[in-house]
């Protein structure tokens, strides 16, 4: 094995097919089949759907990126999967896969966390990880704070949704005022054109009796609903809807509350570097946001390229190869899919 591992990893747990190809920190391809578009007519992402999408992709997908790195499977030294969280039938394919060509190749296979996998991509923008940090990972399904002290083996959640996530509140959002799915860049586009404190949207699990109990938690139900009685309210009065100033008053009341829990989760214990990660980690007010008020505090804010904050296979990649790196053994080959992996666990 040469001194930096040589790490392929697969990631299929919602509706991008990916494959990537790391040496250490270095990122040598990153291809992706995504059936978004199949998904768009339904509003939202549809398991059954994913889960073909992902069958018919997965060769065509690895063999695209094993091209892109100029390498072939018998030269990579580990195989990396991503064994959960996500959609059932999506995981299955990809762990399936990973087992079959690990197996071909005879080399070792690693089943590993999404979510940690996004907080691992980082470093092939960055280089390694400070540690201990704080991350942010906020995507369609979740919304997390998390401390990590080591990402091999070591992550603490501090807090999550409690009830729809940031990117899902996009989506719920940007149906109602007409847009595409998926909602987040769409809105993102339109709250440029708008004012964000055209409206008076709430911040939920801000008040003083809910940090009492929910610190770092959050929650996007209540301004999603917010945000219908003022656009129904409109419509009922025979009133335009203003949709770009709708937009950014939602957008900034969601980068409020992430924004201020991660700076107050840095800052209370004492860590000085804050990762943001996860599919809306992309948009454009919250990486301004992020870096602007963390700045005042001595914070370093680290946000991948908006294509590696999205699904990919290079996240997985690069956890694979950090947990390589560190030693930790690889997963056995009856390794699950586990649509709830728990946040504690980084790799199976």
């Amino acid at each position: 094995m040469a001194d930096e591992p040589l790490v392929l990893g697969i990631e299929t747990s919602c509706d991008e097919t990916g494959v990537g190809i790391v040496r250490g920190h270095t990122l040598l391809a990153d291809a992706l089949a995504s059936s978004v578009e199949e998904h768009a007519r339904f509003g939202g992402v549809v398991p059954e759907v994913a889960s073909r999408a992902h069958l018919e992709a997965i060769v065509p997908t690895m063999d695209r990126a094993l091209r892109e790195a100029g390498v072939t499977i018998a030269d990579v030294d580990a195989i990396a999967v991503t064994s959960g969280p996500g959609l059932a039938g999506a995981l299955l394919v990809g762990v399936a896969a990973a087992k079959g060509y690990a197996v071909a190749a005879e080399k070792p296979v690693y089943g590993v966390n999404h979510l940690a996998a996004h907080v691992a991509v980082d470093t092939l923008e960055h280089g390694p990880l400070p540690e201990p940090a704080i991350a942010l990972l906020v995507s369609g399904g979740h919304s997390s704070l998390l401390r990590v002290d080591d990402l091999a083996r070591d992550v603490v959640p501090l807090g999550a949704t409690i009830d729809d996530a940031a990117g899902e509140a996009f989506d719920k959002v940007a149906r109602l005022l007409g847009l595409p799915f998926p909602g987040g860049p769409y809105i993102d586009r339109e709250a440029r054109a708008g004012d964000p404190a055209a409206i008076a949207f709430p911040r939920g699990l801000t008040a003083a009796k809910d940090l009492a109990g929910h610190r770092y938690d959050f929650s996007f139900s209540g301004l999603k609903t917010a945000v219908a009685r003022w656009v129904e309210a409109r419509q009922r009065a025979g009133e335009p809807v203003p949709v770009a100033d709708v937009a950014a008053s939602f957008q900034e009341a969601v980068c409020d509350v992430l924004v201020g829990k991660a700076i107050d989760a840095c800052r209370s214990s004492g860590i000085d570097t804050l990762v943001i990660g996860g599919g809306v980690a992309a948009n454009s007010r919250l990486r301004a946001m992020a870096e602007q008020r963390a700045g005042k505090h001595g914070i370093r804010v680290r946000t991948p390229r908006p294509k590696l904050c999205t699904d990919n296979g290079a996240m997985v990649a690069a956890l694979g190869s950090h947990l390589v790196a560190a030693g930790v053994a690889p997963s056995r080959l009856d390794l699950p899919a586990d649509s709830a992996l728990p946040l504690t666990v980084v790799s199976v």
